[in-house]
Order: structure tokens, then C-alpha cells, then sequence
């Protein structure tokens, strides 16, 4: 009987200092094909993780400046309502409409960008999307005194942001070697929190030199144009991904490009390894149905609806920890407790989203995701209890100067709670949702859950200001409860990733691994699985029967062998099947 198995992982932390040829699949001698060292990083993908990812950063800048124009004189002047006084404010519809329009846009934009990148493939995807990006920002900085306008072109600017938050990181998966693929997509999660970040330095230095003037909005809104133009120059020096290209038939140009962002020869293992899994899968692509067949087939697929509603609730719990109420809201809730420049606050609280999201890449693979996320909404939960009891019990909410301390405990509590969410939350969602899905449903998965995160996030944006007016520090409370909430659902469902690959994550949650047992669960060889479980591992990751076919050509070797089979006839029937 051949002794099939699964690769097992590599627990020790080594593993990250060693290329990935370390596992099992990549070691043992390969006549015929090249088996040195893959190197750890090229320039393509140096290259590749900066520009590529400047994606994220659009997401984070557009979303970080529009709480400081809130605040802004000469943007209030334009487009807030006017009370019998001569003052400005806000109402709670037209607040939550600006803020929230954006979201609505993101949502639609990450259901519609993958059908029309399968179509004009993704490099040309990106290209399009930054251009529809633009247009949104055209109709923002266009606007006059028409609060609507700057709505509408949030909507627009929405549909790009959305649609690149998708096929960025897709972009990214179908070109990164896989033993760096991670670590670019948490490239992409740390350009947003650069862009939030930027945003809100860039929105007090225009506030601070031209106060009262249409350049202290419309500078940082003007600067949104730059990211984009990056991101769409920038991946006119790439190639199209690998993956599409070979879909399409251009196969020497998918082998070119993967021999660049791997750095090795044609004639490479690993390069090897990676075409045959690319052809096995178009293989199996091309006995799939129908779009609609396949969106109906993927809810059938074993444990797929488990694993799709996981998705969309773990996106949904992201929103619901309460970052996204600092980060939109943030410099109007601390101008409320007497910060007179709340600008200010709001550069402290994105800085420090910024800073320690790096030490959130350590932690991901150090602790693993489990003990992380539940370490963080346990954190964030103490957080808001405390800034919530403190902003409503002790903070004087008429005159804030006259309780300073409280006003001290709010901003603190809030940075604790950035701290928490930056380094747990905020990027490792996006790392457990990549790795939930086996690869025949991925794509259209993945587009679920991110769709998800956009409609909560619109949600939040547009009800926030109505709750906080009518319970005020209270709201914190509710986020306080979804952080214990989100915290309890990770132990009961969640199975730990760290040191897995995707095929044996699969395999545990078609097996019905105990989330709780799952960091010590060791892969069973597949001969010693159920027929049924094999069988539907096999269905959902057609890559995986290279490994049979391999298997079946060792074992066809062997027997020629003991037949007195010449090796040079050997030699030249590998050459063969390989061909």
C-alpha cells in the first residue's frame, strides 16, 4: 500500500528564518530538476509587496480623512446645517450619509470586481478600478455648498475602494511565492493603517495653515489621487498573475513570471511543483457548471455554508469591536469631552494603529490566531467598559473642562484599545478568512466575507451618530458586549491555523476537528482517513491530486523496475508524462 500523506507542518518558530523547501514536499532529491534553496525574498516581490499593496493604502487613506473634515470651518460652512444662530452642525443623517455613503459603494464594488476580473484578467482589473477610484474623488473636490455631491462622490470613490480591497490581496495570493504570501497580504493590512494614518497628519497640517479656507479639505482630498496613480503605473511593471495567465493560455508567460518572483531556473522543483498544481486545477475548472450552478454548488459543498457564514460573522464581529467608531468619529467624540483640537487625538490614535500593527505580524505566527483574537477581545472588552463608564458616569458631558481627569481616561482607554485591536483583530481576520476556503470556492468566498465587512461598516458609519445621541457613552457598552461576544465565537469555532497549510486547515474542518483541540491536532495520513473524507478533500482541492498522480507514476516506476525496465526507458517515459 503506497503511504500517501498529507505534508505536515514545521512547528518550530525555525521555520520562519528557513525557506519553505523545509517542508516535507519540498525536501528529497528530484532527478532531473534543480532542488537548491529558494530565497527567502526577490526583488519582484519586494517590489510586488510596495506597490501592489498601495492598494490597502487607498482604502486607509479615504477612510481616515473624512473625520477630520467633519471638524474642518470651511467644510462645515459648505455642507453642514446651519442653526437660527449662525452655527454649524451636523445633523445625524447627513453625518451618517457622508460617512457611511462610502461603504455602500465598497460593498457593491467587492461583489462585481471579481466576475469583470475573470474577464479582462486582474492587472487590468486594478488599472480600471483606481480610474473609477478618481472619478469619485473629481465629484468631491468639485463640490461647491452641495452636501449631496460630496455623497455621491464618496459612493463612486466606494465602488473602487471596495473592488481593490479584493483583487489586491487575489493579485497578490496568485503571484506571491506561497512561503511569503502571507506576509504580503499582512503588507496590504499595514498600508491601511498607513493611509489612516497619513490621513489624519495630513488633515491637521491643512486645518493648521488654511483654516477657514476650501484648502484645508481639499488639500488632503486632492492628495487622494496619488495612491491610485501609484497603484495603477506601478502594475504596468508587472505581469498578469500566473494563475490568469495561464487560464487563458498563456502558459509560458504564467512560467516567466513565476520564475521572476521565485528567482530560479526553468528547470527549478518548486517551479516544477507550482505549474503542475496551476494545470491540475484548470483541469478541474473545466468540469464546473455554470456561474449560477457553481454559487448553489458552493453552499452545497461539504461544510462550505459552516465555513461561509464563519466568514461573514468573524467580518462582521471585525466592525462590531468599535475601532471603525474612533477612526470615523474619533475628532468629533474628543472635541466633545473639551480636546479642543480633536484633529490632534485623532493623529495620536491613528499613529499608534500604525505603529503597533507591526507588532501585530509578530504575535500572528508567535501565538497563533486563536489564543490571539481571544486574548484581544477580551482586551478590547475591559477597554470599552472602562471608556464607556467613565464617559458616562464620571465625564461632566455639559462642560468637559470641569472633569480633566475623565476627559485624560477617555483618551488613554481608547488607546489601549487601538493597541488591542491593531495588533489582534484588525489584521488577523483578514489572514483567517484567506485561509477558511479550499481553493475551488476561494475566489467567490473570500468576496462574501469582505462584502460583509463593508455592509456592517456602513451600518456602524450611518447609526452611529443616531445611538451615540441617545445613549452617548453608553454605545460603548454594546461594543464592549460584541468583544466578548466575538472572543467566545473564536474559542467554539474558529480552528487554529498557525504552521498549517491550506489543504490540512481543509481537511480539519471536513473532519470536524474541535476548534479547541485543533493547535495540537496532527494530519492523519490520507490512506487511514474515511473514503467520504478523502473523497471530499479531494473534490474541493483539485491540486491535491497531483499528489496521486505522482504516486501513481513512483509506484508505475518501481514496478517497471522489478521488470527488468531499462533506465534510460525510464528515464525517457518521465520525460513523457511530464511533458
Amino acid at each position: 500500500m503506497v503511504n500517501w500523506k498529507l505534508s505536515n507542518p514545521v512547528a518550530d518558530w525555525k521555520r520562519r528564518r528557513e525557506s519553505e523547501e523545509k517542508t516535507s514536499k519540498w525536501t528529497g532529491e528530484h532527478p532531473g530538476y534543480d532542488t537548491t534553496p529558494l530565497k527567502r525574498l526577490t526583488m519582484a516581490t519586494f517590489w510586488m509587496g510596495i506597490l501592489i499593496s498601495m492598494g490597502g493604502f487607498v482604502f486607509g487613506y479615504d477612510t481616515g480623512q473624512i473625520s477630520g473634515f467633519l471638524e474642518m470651518a470651511d467644510f462645515k460652512r459648505r455642507f453642514a446645517q446651519q442653526h437660527a444662530n449662525g452655527e454649524y452642525y451636523w445633523s445625524n443623517v447627513r453625518s451618517g450619509l457622508i460617512v457611511a455613503l462610502l461603504s455602500i459603494g465598497t460593498l457593491f464594488g467587492a461583489l462585481i470586481a471579481a466576475p469583470i476580473a475573470d474577464k479582462i484578467g486582474r492587472k487590468f482589473s486594478v488599472i480600471f478600478w483606481c480610474a473609477i477610484f478618481s472619478v469619485g474623488i473629481i465629484v468631491q473636490i468639485a463640490a461647491t455648498d452641495k452636501w449631496y455631491q460630496i455623497m455621491m462622490g464618496r459612493f463612486v470613490a466606494g465602488l473602487g475602494v471596495g473592488a481593490l480591497s479584493l483583487l489586491v490581496p487575489m493579485y497578490q495570493a496568485e503571484t506571491a511565492p506561497r512561503h511569503v504570501r502571507g506576509a504580503l497580504i499582512s503588507a496590504y493590512q499595514l498600508m491601511i493603517t498607513f493611509g489612516i494614518f497619513l490621513a489624519a497628519v495630513f488633515n491637521y497640517g491643512a486645518e493648521l495653515h488654511q483654516s477657514g479656507k476650501a484648502a484645508s479639505w481639499q488639500i488632503t482630498l486632492g492628495l487622494s489621487f496619488v495612491p491610485p496613480a501609484i497603484l495603477g503605473a506601478g502594475i504596468l511593471l508587472f505581469s498578469e498573475t500566473p494563475r490568469f495567465d495561464y487560464r487563458t493560455g498563456n502558459k509560458e508567460r504564467a512560467k516567466q513570471t513565476m520564475m521572476k518572483v521565485y528567482g530560479v531556473p526553468e528547470n527549478h522543483w518548486a517551479l516544477h511543483l507550482e505549474m503542475e498544481e496551476i494545470r491540475i486545477k484548470l483541469e478541474a475548472e473545466a468540469t464546473k457548471g455554470n456561474p449560477i450552478q457553481e454559487w448553489i454548488g458552493m453552499w452545497k459543498a461539504p461544510k462550505m455554508a459552516y465555513r461561509l457564514v464563519l466568514g461573514m460573522a468573524l467580518q462582521m464581529f471585525q466592525q462590531l469591536t468599535g475601532a471603525n467608531y474612533f477612526f470615523y468619529y474619533g475628532a468629533t467624540i474628543f472635541t466633545g469631552v473639551g480636546i479642543k483640537n480633536g484633529l490632534v487625538t485623532q493623529m495620536i490614535l491613528n499613529g499608534i494603529n500604525f505603529g503597533v500593527t507591526f507588532y501585530g505580524l509578530y504575535i500572528v505566527e508567535h501565538y497563533g490566531r486563536r489564543k490571539s483574537l481571544m486574548a484581544g477581545s477580551l482586551w478590547m472588552f475591559i477597554c470599552f467598559m472602562i471608556f464607556a463608564s467613565v464617559g458616562h458616569f464620571v465625564l461632566d458631558r455639559d462642560n468637559p473642562e470641569n472633569t480633566p481627569k475623565a476627559s485624560v481616561a477617555l483618551i488613554c482607554f481608547a488607546c489601549f484599545f487601538i493597541f488591542g485591536f491593531a495588533t489582534t483583530w484588525g489584521p488577523m481576520i483578514w489572514t483567517i478568512c484567506g485561509e477558511l476556503y479550499p481553493s475551488r470556492y476561494r475566489a467567490k468566498a473570500m468576496a462574501l466575507s469582505t462584502a460583509s465587512n463593508w455592509f456592517w461598516n456602513f451600518l456602524l458609519g450611518f447609526f452611529s451618530p443616531f445611538i451615540t445621541s441617545a445613549i452617548d457613552f453608553r454605545y460603548g457598552y454594546v461594543f464592549a458586549g460584541c468583544n466578548l461576544l466575538a472572543g467566545i465565537g473564536i474559542y467554539l469555532f474558529v480552528i487554529e491555523g498557525q504552521g498549517r497549510t491550506l489543504e490540512e486547515i481543509d481537511t480539519m474542518y471536513l473532519m470536524g476537528v474541535k476548534p479547541w483541540e485543533s493547535a495540537n491536532w496532527v494530519v492523519p495520513d490520507l490512506d487511514q482517513m474515511s473514503g467520504k473524507v478523502r473523497q471530499r478533500l479531494e473534490e474541493t482541492n483539485p491540486e491535491l491530486a497531483i499528489h496521486n498522480e505522482r504516486t501513481a507514476n513512483s509506484t508505475e516506476t518501481e514496478h517497471e523496475k522489478a521488470q527488468g525496465g531499462s533506465e534510460e526507458g525510464l528515464h525517457e517515459k518521465r520525460k513523457n508524462m511530464e511533458a
